[in-house]
């Protein structure tokens, strides 16, 4: 990809806020954008914790995304910290898109995410996901309906999962976006960390692998990140950080089986990230409470 502008054309340079309710394919969408895995996604909704800024390269324009946590009722501290994120995110870019789902009507949680959206002031695209689950006939007058809910600048039906109409959907943000050149080189493509985007990608195991309240429960520390043979290998030790004993059973399993392959999913990921061999090697150890401990949390970098 390249941002090299069009010589006829003013290149264009800005910030998306990409908002809505948990599980609603945010995440999903950003990798499609971007080109490549820069987010964890599972079923399960609240998987995405932190703000992650995605850079998407245009001829002409480069669009800096914001995959922000889902904006839900929180129920812990780190929960709340999650939902401020997301709230300020609105404010700091200059385009939002708000993603739902094309099969669910509006409810509560959309309208405190319309009321959030009115004190911004922002544009806002709305991007209707998972078109590909439902019947074509109805989406005229979904598409209605949600139109009622806010003053859009455009509404899209997309399907993030399978790049339907994405392309439609780059090209709204880029009518939208500010005058100006890049913030970044044009081979960036987030401002995370390696060691940072190790820990997700181990976290995103325990949440497709594991039930109940163990992945929300669930946090990781990368301890170790070095690099042997000349770069050809990297030896990494990570922690996986539990509420309480009886769920650290759980994740470990019978004779180590769950967290063998909790390591062996991770390692493929992290290979596929770093572009070389990796030897992983994981513990689990218990962290009494810690969402709702300031301190932990902060540790643990949300």
């Amino acid at each position: 990809m390249t941002t090299a502008p069009p010589t006829s054309l003013a290149p264009r340079s800005g910030f998306v806020a990409v908002v809505g309710l948990p599980n609603v394919g945010k995440s999903t969408l950003v990798n499609r954008l971007v080109g490549q895995k820069v987010a964890i996604v599972s079923p399960r909704p609240q998987t995405t914790r932190n703000r992650i800024l995605a850079v998407m390269a245009r001829p002409g324009a480069q669009l800096l995304l914001f995959d922000t946590p889902g904006i839900h009722k929180p129920m812990h501290e780190m929960n709340r910290r999650m939902v401020e994120t997301a709230v300020r995110s609105v404010g700091q870019g200059d385009v939002v898109l708000w993603l739902v789902e094309a099969g669910e009507p509006p409810g509560a949680g959309d309208r405190f995410v319309r009321d959030v959206l009115a004190k911004a002031g922002r544009p806002v695209i709305l991007a209707l996901n998972k078109i590909d689950m439902i019947e074509k006939s109805g989406m005229l007058k979904i598409i209605e309906k949600w139109s009622t809910v806010y003053g859009f600048k455009e509404v899209v039906p997309i399907s993030a999962r399978h790049g339907t109409q994405v392309d439609d959907l780059i090209a709204t943000m880029e009518k939208i976006l500010p005058a100006g050149p890049p913030f970044f080189p044009e081979d960036t493509v987030t401002d995370v960390s390696e060691r940072f985007m190790v820990a997700e990608l181990v976290r995103e195991q325990v949440f497709r692998m594991t039930g109940e309240e163990i992945p929300y429960a669930t946090a990781v520390s990368v301890d170790t990140f070095k690099e042997k043979k000349e770069g050809r290998l990297i030896s990494i030790e990570a922690t996986i950080h539990l509420e309480r004993s009886s769920q650290k059973g759980i994740v470990i399993g019978k004779n180590g089986s769950k967290l063998k392959q909790i390591g062996t999913r991770s390692r493929e990921q992290i290979e596929q990230l770093l572009g070389t061999k990796v030897f992983l090697k994981l513990f689990v150890r218990i962290q009494k409470n810690w969402r709702k401990d300031t301190k932990a949390i902060r540790r643990f970098g949300y």
